[in-house]
């Protein structure tokens, strides 16, 4: 069994209000410093795969297909 790790974050330029709203809530909790937030999300696949070349070939399609928008997100994939 393989695990792995998929992070899917906006890309730059995309406006965050999510983001936005948790800056915000972190300033107001009394929290300083902070130059901007980001969020994303994160995925952690048990896959039955033996082969990595196929892991990571069927992750990326899972990515490409359902757990990111690739016109407006990024995503990082990690082997665990």
């Amino acid at each position: 069994m393989m695990k792995a790790r998929v992070t899917v974050t906006l890309k730059n330029g995309v406006l965050d209000p999510q983001g936005k709203a948790i800056e915000g809530s972190l300033a107001a909790l009394g929290f300083s410093g902070i130059e901007g937030v980001r969020q994303g999300k994160v995925f952690d696949l048990e896959l039955t795969s033996t082969s990595k070349e196929k892991a990571d070939e069927e992750i990326k399609a899972m990515c490409e297909k359902l757990l990111a928008n690739t016109v407006i997100e990024n995503y990082a994939v990690e082997m665990l």
